[in-house]
């Protein structure tokens, strides 16, 4: 289970650098606002700051559905062993005779 926690928070730090990076670059936001921006929308939450820019809001918007992905990804990482192990406490996956 760690080691899917640990795929889940890598995943997460990634696409964090990746929000923040989008933001100074195609919004022209400092870092810190940046990382605001991308920590809300991974959050489920939204920006904070709203794109002004053409360039700005598609990636606002492209993150956005990107940011729904990686909590549909994450939660199924983690839940995933806690699945298995429960299946193999109930023996589901033995064949009826």
């Amino acid at each position: 289970m760690v080691n899917h926690v640990m795929i889940s928070v890598g995943l997460l730090v990634v696409s964090l650098g990746v929000g923040i990076g989008g933001y100074a670059l195609f919004d022209d936001l400092p870092v810190i606002d940046g990382f605001v921006n991308a920590a809300m929308l991974l959050g489920g939450m939204g920006p904070v700051n709203m794109p002004v820019t053409t360039s700005g809001k598609l990636f606002s918007g492209i993150f956005a559905l990107y940011s729904g992905l990686v909590f549909l990804i994450s939660a199924a990482l983690i839940i995933t062993p806690v699945a298995h192990r429960v299946l193999h406490k109930f023996h589901w996956d033995q064949k009826e005779p």
